[in-house]
């Protein structure tokens, strides 16, 4: 009994003993074939570093100012008798805006060009008679003084029924009414804005280690979200004698045309200053780039020879790179990258480093430096 137990027991422990050997030798041939196994080659898309040279352009934020921009007021008090404009209206120099009630001027003047006339006469007997030595010419003197100050005294008349009568002091647009009719107006109370839009000034800063490369009539480009497929020209035409002691920027003034007016004082702007000078870049297209906090990054493609089966094969090495300006699809690369390298240029976040790769450039996106993308 005991022989029968011991036999059934060593007999197990030999099936066990089988079972775990066949085990290992499975998982040993797996763990060899995962180590041989190589994926596939990935195709990809790819472009090569070039040199090209480009506009040497200073960016910066700008902010757009009126060519004259004024807040029309009444010089003197007065009851509003005339509205001659609308909110919003294009007007001329001269053009008539506000009338004030004139109607005592009005009944004082005739009495003064009377006395002016009366004057006069007295002025032109006086010069006879003073000719012929009828009168002393303190006499005469006293005649020449009455007649000058009649004529004051119905300038003034005048003038203060010119100053009651308001008018464009130039060209421009009308901002909202801020009177009404047969109102009470006191002097120096605002009636509207006047605006002149077209041309019209960007100010922006520039910091001061541009300001060796700057000068009056350098072109430049601005954009605005109100224009978004534009892009408008002007020119600089002042440059602020002092740099801000605060921020060393120098503020920086450009005038440009405005078509349609449809730029407004207060609005800002994107505004790229365009130097004289062309700079020599490297550059490859912008999907190219891996961005990372710690660094930016692209995945250069090689040759590299198989060990087993002798053939060169495409492989892929992330580098690190230095970047510079955009223009456009592309970006220009200041350090890692040689002219030549060839680099892929889509996908590149499901790449790793060491991978093998197939170029197929069959459906590479067409990249430019000036892209027109239609709205689909």
């Amino acid at each position: 009994m005991k022989k029968r137990i011991f036999f059934a027991i060593a007999i197990l422990i030999l099936l066990a003993g089988a079972l775990t050997g066949i085990k290992v030798l499975q998982i040993r041939r797996l763990v060899q074939q995962g180590a041989a196994y190589t994926p596939p080659p990935t195709k990809v898309t790819a472009a090569t570093a070039q040199k090209a040279t480009w506009e040497t352009l200073l960016n910066a934020v700008g902010t757009l100012e009126a060519m004259q921009g004024v807040t029309v007021a009444a010089e003197l008090p007065g009851k509003v008798t005339r509205l001659a404009f609308q909110s919003g209206d294009a007007i001329q120099r001269g053009d008539l805006l506000v009338r004030l009630d004139t109607s005592s001027e009005q009944a004082q003047l005739p009495g003064a060009e009377a006395e002016v006339t009366l004057a006069r006469l007295n002025l032109q007997r006086s010069d006879r008679l003073l000719a012929e030595h009828i009168i002393s010419p303190a006499e005469h003197d006293q005649a020449v003084a009455d007649y000058r100050s009649a004529r004051a005294a119905a300038d003034a008349i005048r003038a203060t029924i010119g100053k009651k009568t308001v008018r464009a002091p130039f060209a421009g647009r009308l901002g909202i009414r801020q009177v009404d009719l047969g109102q009470m107006l006191s002097d120096g109370q605002a009636i509207v804005t006047l605006q002149q839009l077209d041309p019209i000034h960007v100010n922006f800063l520039l910091p001061q280690q541009q300001l060796a490369g700057l000068h009056a009539g350098l072109p430049v480009r601005v954009t605005a979200d109100t224009l978004p497929d534009q892009t408008l020209e002007g020119t600089i035409n002042a440059i602020n004698p002092e740099v801000d002691s605060a921020t060393r920027n120098v503020r920086i003034q450009a005038i440009l045309k405005n078509p349609g007016e449809q730029l407004r004082p207060g609005m800002f702007v994107n505004v790229a200053v365009v130097l004289p000078t062309k700079e020599p870049v490297l550059t490859i297209p912008a999907t190219a780039i891996l961005y990372a906090p710690y660094s930016d990054s692209v995945f250069v493609i090689e040759d590299q020879k198989d060990e087993q089966s002798g053939e060169i094969q495409k492989i892929i090495r992330q580098q690190l790179v230095r970047l510079g300006t955009r223009k456009g699809d592309f970006v220009a690369v200041t350090s890692g990258l040689e002219e030549g390298q060839a680099v892929v240029t889509t996908g590149v976040f499901k790449l790793r480093n060491g991978q093998s790769v197939i170029v197929d450039n069959s459906l590479s996106p067409q990249f430019k430096t000036a892209p027109t993308p239609e709205n689909n």
